[in-house]
């Protein structure tokens, strides 16, 4: 035996396994040196474009026809608004439906077909869910075109499924045992998924959050088609109001023919770099807060 492992075919086999792993480690290094410097290169450009456009004027003042007025917080608070729509309808609904699919939804056609069609719409381009806002919330309900309720209501519909997705994986991920244990001391189902799973699963149903939020937060596809690249010279007041987002007044400012934009539309991306990293921050820092070990 000891002569079979001190072979030369076996020696050779395991110096390639090892040289295999060797390239292969170098490839996901390479990879990674590659996407970094690529986010580093866009940051050094955007921060070498957008710094000197930064002050209070900008961060305080709204669009304008004069790039040395133009300023971000219309759009800002527009986001904001939005987000807080957004993260209000789908966050509540999204949790709900991951529990009732994965803890008592009965083994049916009828919930397979709701799977998949969870599934399918996670995929499903932006554009799409900006049609149905317009065809339901503006042309049906007859609500306010540009408005942040509205823009929340579109991208809550986009969201949803990356939440019930990542929620339904989440709590599938929590061991048995603690469900055998909690039925066990007499909780009953309810009991059993509110006081126990739940609070195992939030760390990674809030990771689905962030991840559908963040997606959320850089579209422009669904807002175009309800009307939030209107031109709006003032900040909202409320969820009603005319207001547009970071990332269409990112849009616009690029495409205006005046060159003294440049330096705003790197500015507001930095901005919108900002906003992100803070809501992913809070983010972790309420799913750190949260989990719990077992």
């Amino acid at each position: 035996m000891s002569s079979t492992f001190q072979s030369d075919a076996f020696m050779q086999r395991l110096a390639k396994r090892h040289a295999a792993e060797k390239r292969f480690r170098l490839l996901g290094l390479g990879a990674i040196v590659l996407s970094l410097g690529f986010l580093a290169l866009l940051l050094f450009i955007m921060l070498k474009n957008g710094l000197a456009g930064i002050d209070w004027q900008f961060l305080s003042g709204s669009d304008s026809t004069e790039a040395s007025v133009a300023g971000v917080w219309g759009a800002a608070k527009g986001s904001l608004l939005t987000m807080i729509v957004t993260l209000a309808i789908s966050f509540p609904l999204g949790v709900c439906a991951a529990i009732y699919l994965e803890e008592f939804a009965p083994r049916t056609r009828w919930i397979e077909w709701v799977e998949v069609s969870i599934n399918n719409l996670a995929a499903v381009p932006s554009i799409i869910f900006g049609l149905l806002g317009l065809a339901v919330f503006i042309n049906t309900f007859q609500m306010p075109r540009s408005a942040p309720l509205v823009g929340g209501l579109t991208l809550a519909l986009m969201t949803m499924p990356v939440i019930v997705i990542s929620g339904r994986n989440a709590i599938k991920a929590v061991p048995p045992s603690i469900r055998d244990a909690a039925l066990a001391v007499g909780a009953s189902e309810v009991q059993t998924v509110f006081h126990h799973v739940l609070p195992l699963a939030l760390p990674g149903i809030l990771t689905g959050t962030i991840i559908g939020m963040a997606r959320a937060l850089g579209e422009t596809a669904p807002l175009l088609m309800i009307g939030m690249r209107a031109f709006v010279a003032s900040p909202p007041d409320g969820f009603t109001d005319p207001s547009t987002v970071l990332p269409m007044q990112i849009f616009l400012w690029s495409d205006e023919i005046d060159r003294a934009f440049v330096v705003n539309t790197s500015a507001a991306i930095i901005v919108l770099l900002v906003f992100l990293m803070a809501m992913n921050g809070l983010a972790i820092y309420l799913r750190n807060k949260f989990e719990v070990r077992w």
